[in-house]
């Protein structure tokens, strides 16, 4: 009997160790969220503490031109994308110019001409208007989107195509990594090459899309649908870039993007930026869903090694991230 009853004396106190640890431990996890909740209320609060407004996130307007950048924008026939393309970008407040690059047989309407000259002019703001331009080209070539411009009044380009939109804050983003390193290109479509091994020949290469950089978490270019670079560089590709290479790209309407890639390379043997941002194609899938489209990119990359006397590509795993508007960094 006395036996039995230190058992279920040392039973009770057991329980009651037990309930009063799990009610510790309630009472810690209900700390533990309280403090959670009270510190994501601060982080969403912290910027009217400091007197900062919600609007902060954008960049502020640039004044000097110079400190600002120019669209060179690509378009081919596809007259309303161009229309919802300036209808954003002109809102950008960092944005000093557009140069539509036109390589259509017939010059653009006075209407469409006088429809993008009002939504410029409904987007001023602060007495800032944004010069649009038209540069005509006699010849369909995509060598075009490079031909150099001789009265830009910036240096930083913000090389673009007619269907691809990006909120104006990451294009503010964007260019402020490229003004800390304006030799470079910083971009937002990452692409990558490497060895072939199947060859016997260590100068070959292969081209590989975004599964490529996906799976090795790197890369090598930057295509120019959505990338800054310095204005020299369009000097550089119309005076100094070999002319078979031009005509390569104009009779197979393809790899300019890569073309420009190299020769950025060729001239700072540095790699190029990736920028982390939003992508909206407003338009149709283009060449690059076609058949044989990486094989066609391959044979330009090995092409080009040869011309360039090597491979000038410099592969990177860096990518630049905003971190104002994630939680994990």
């Amino acid at each position: 009997m006395r036996t039995g009853f230190v058992n279920r004396r040392m039973v009770q106190r057991f329980r009651q160790v037990a309930i009063s640890t799990v009610g510790s431990l309630k009472i810690k996890l209900l700390l533990c969220c309280c403090i959670g909740f009270s510190l994501i209320a601060v982080a969403s609060r912290a910027p009217a503490f400091l007197g900062w407004t919600g609007s902060s996130i954008s960049m502020p307007p640039i004044s000097d031109s110079r400190k600002g950048y120019s669209i060179v924008m690509n378009t081919w026939k596809r007259y309303d994308l161009l229309k919802q393309s300036i209808s954003h970008y002109t809102t950008c407040s960092g944005l000093d110019s557009i140069h539509i690059v036109w390589s259509e047989p017939d010059p653009p309407s006075d209407s469409l001409k006088k429809f993008l000259n009002h939504i410029v002019e409904s987007n001023a703001k602060d007495g800032r208007l944004v010069e649009l331009k038209f540069d005509i080209n006699k010849e369909d070539s995509l060598n075009n989107r490079f031909k150099e411009i001789t009265d830009l009044k910036t240096d930083a380009i913000f090389s673009i195509d007619d269907d691809v939109i990006f909120p104006c804050s990451s294009v503010e983003f964007a260019f402020s990594v490229w003004q800390s390193a304006p030799d470079t290109m910083v971009g937002y479509v990452p692409r990558i090459h490497w060895v072939d091994s199947t060859k016997d020949n260590l100068g070959s290469y292969i081209y590989g899309g975004w599964w490529s950089v996906w799976w090795t978490g790197s890369y090598s270019m930057v295509l120019s649908k959505a990338a800054f670079f310095h204005k020299k560089y369009l000097s550089l590709y119309t005076n100094e870039m070999p002319a078979s290479i031009r005509e390569y790209i104009t009779k197979n309407r393809n790899c300019e993007d890569i073309a420009m890639s190299f020769l950025v390379a060729n001239a700072t043997g540095a790699p190029p930026i990736w920028v982390k941002g939003k992508i909206f194609e407003i338009g149709s899938t283009g060449i690059s869903s076609l058949g044989g489209h990486s094989e066609k990119r391959t044979e330009c990359v090995n092409r080009f090694v040869e011309e360039f006397g090597g491979m000038p590509l410099v592969s990177t795993s860096v990518k630049a991230v905003d971190s104002r508007k994630i939680w994990f960094w």
